[in-house]
């Protein structure tokens, strides 16, 4: 965000606007959990406006750029691998560990 921060005003709105825009994050956002066969359990965030995945997995937060696929979503990034397919079957690749199917967690 670019502010002006030269005045009164231009620093109070800027500061207004930055205040706002995490509960306008948050009430566009989207978070799963999961539970995989081989053990492992992460969680996802999605945003609106964002076409990455935010993942927590093994106590490590990563961001994962979404990547071109014929069918689903997949994300990619550091050695992981998350899978949506459009049937909603999901798998889970990651530190050199065969390829996991992994449930939503209600």
């Amino acid at each position: 965000m670019n502010c002006r921060r030269n005045t009164i005003f231009g620093a109070a709105l800027c500061a207004a606007a930055v205040a706002s825009a995490p509960s306008a994050a948050f009430a566009q956002s989207s978070f799963r959990n999961y539970r995989c066969a081989d053990g492992a359990q992460f969680i996802v965030g999605f945003f609106q406006y964002d076409s990455r995945a935010h993942l927590q997995l093994d106590g490590k937060a990563l961001t994962l750029p979404k990547r071109v696929t014929l069918s689903g979503s997949r994300y990619q990034a550091k050695g992981v691998t998350l899978r949506i397919t459009k049937a909603g079957v999901t798998t889970l690749k990651h530190a050199r560990r065969p390829t996991t199917t992994c449930e939503q967690q209600t």
